[in-house]
């Protein structure tokens, strides 16, 4: 064995100086850890205490330049904000001169619902309260809407801007234009403001429109939009009366609402461009479909409403339609013909006394479609083209008048031929050009024919008309009874071929 002594590890000072530091730097080393979870735990708590606090006074942060987000700045078109600033300044010109109506009528019988066994009461109906637009014309007191509005009214009260009001009395209404003439005195004191009309046929379809008027009751109400289309055809009138078609009429997306009736449509220089009138909807509400009677026919009738009580429309007396394909192609005619095919003519009418035909027999063409074959297919009128049926009636509507004489261009067995026709003056009756089916008239059609020969001549209103059919020296006729309270006009006329055998006025 060794003679140095054995000694167990770390016993020795110089191995406690080299272990005891590795024991003592742990131990520091451990206590600085749990020292720092500790300070770490403390911190996380305080944070959780203190956090609502700071969530609350957050916004002094915003001093940090690390924690700044700008706002983006607000880049507004200068251009849109003159287009804002120009609405309202057309607003504010135009919206003293539209007009809320309000209207009390007699109830018609039909809307009067009735329990079994507790009959209507006799005497007076009860009132039906509506409502609509209008604006004023002129300087006379006279301000133009639809007839729809006032038609049957008893009562019109007018209510202005400004909340001044007046009553009004209808001065003539024009249920084929849909259009009424109403007349109020200016309540004093009021700046009474026309509007101006806009000059014809300048719209063009994309132009900005606005209709400023009363949907719902909701009074000064103004909506935008732009022209949808132009050159629509609208049936209006009643039926079994007179019922023909408006042309010209212009289609808007701008909103117009039951209580729009018969305000104006306008452009950008608060001119008048149509009459709001009507809507295409299964609502009754605004679809983006909205009609308009267009400035140019507002200004032949108004005019004449206001100075004579009426106006006179040009009649051809014919039954055509524009020609589309499968008309075309149950005619035989060539793809792509263009122009309104005849398919009757009013017997006795201008378009009959100056040679045109209608169609003279019925064949079935594509799908089943029923069509009276034979008759012309009119191209111009006065050297205008004619495209469409609207084209031919808005040449009469806007251009024409009764006892004018026109030139009809019409193709005839491929040949064209030109054809000189005087106008009559519409019936306030229709007149059918089509026979029944043993070829006769019916005695609607005979009546027609009657008053359109000697209603003229009659003192008063027709109350009375009878037709009644006969024979006159072999030849089967309609005796045609119109009666006023002081006259009554005996018309004979022929059933086959309409023409005025006999006129007798007591």
């Amino acid at each position: 064995m060794s003679d140095q002594e054995f000694k167990p590890w770390g016993s020795d000072p110089e191995q406690q100086s080299s272990i005891f530091p590795v024991h003592a730097k742990r131990r520091t080393r451990l206590m600085g850890v749990a020292a720092l979870a500790i300070v770490g735990a403390v911190l996380i708590i305080l944070g959780a205490l203190a956090a609502p606090f700071l969530w609350q006074t957050a916004p002094v942060l915003a001093n940090n330049a690390q924690q700044i987000v700008a706002a983006p700045a607000l880049q507004n078109d200068s251009s849109l904000l003159d287009d804002q600033e120009a609405l309202a300044a057309l607003y504010d010109a135009v919206a003293p001169s539209v007009v809320n109506i309000q209207v009390e009528s007699s109830a018609r019988l039909s809307t009067v619902p009735q329990i079994p066994g507790f009959p209507l009461p006799e005497g007076d109906l009860p009132l039906q309260r509506g409502q609509g637009s209008g604006f004023i014309y002129d300087n006379e007191g006279h301000i133009v809407t639809n007839n729809h509005v006032v038609e049957g009214a008893q009562k019109i009260v007018v209510n202005f801007n400004n909340g001044m009001w007046a009553r009004a009395e209808i001065v003539a209404t024009d249920p084929q234009a849909d259009l009424a003439v109403i007349k109020v005195t200016p309540p004093q004191g009021m700046e009474w403001r026309p509007l101006a009309l806009a000059e014809d046929n300048a719209l063009k379809v994309g132009h900005m429109v606005i209709a400023i008027g009363n949907p719902f009751g909701l009074q000064g109400t103004m909506t935008t939009g732009i022209v949808s289309a132009l050159g629509r055809g609208f049936p209006v009138g009643s039926f079994g009366a007179g019922r023909y078609t408006l042309p010209d009429v212009i289609q808007t997306d701008a909103a117009i609402n039951p209580g729009n009736s018969g305000g104006p449509l306008l452009n950008l220089k608060g001119e008048v461009v149509g009459v709001n009138f009507a809507i295409e909807s299964q609502t009754r509400q605004n679809s983006g479909v909205g009609f308009v009677i267009p400035v140019s026919i507002v200004k032949r009738v108004v005019p004449a409403l206001i100075e004579e009580g009426a106006f006179k429309y040009a009649y051809l007396g014919l039954e055509g339609t524009t020609i589309s394909a499968d008309l075309a192609e149950a005619l035989d005619l060539p793809d792509n013909t263009l122009g309104v095919y005849v398919s009757g003519v009013v017997p006795n009418g201008p378009s009959a006394r100056a040679g045109l035909r209608g169609g003279n027999r019925t064949v079935t063409g594509p799908g089943g479609m029923e069509v009276r074959v034979g008759g012309d297919i009119v191209k111009a009128i006065d050297d205008m083209p004619v495209v469409r049926f609207e084209d031919l009636v808005s040449y009469l509507v806007t251009k024409a008048a009764p006892g004018q004489t026109v030139t009809l261009t019409v193709e005839r067995d491929g040949e064209e031929i030109k054809l000189d026709v005087t106008l009559g003056e519409r019936p306030t009756q229709v007149a059918s050009s089509a026979p029944t089916q043993n070829g006769r008239l019916n005695a609607r059609a005979a009546i027609a024919v009657a008053e359109q020969e000697v209603g003229s001549q009659l003192d008063g209103e027709i109350v009375e008309k009878v037709a009644t059919p006969d024979e006159r020296d072999g030849r089967d006729v309609w005796v045609v009874e119109l009666s006023t309270e002081t006259q009554t006009a005996t018309v004979v006329v022929d059933a086959e071929t309409g023409e005025v055998l006999d006129v007798t006025i007591e």
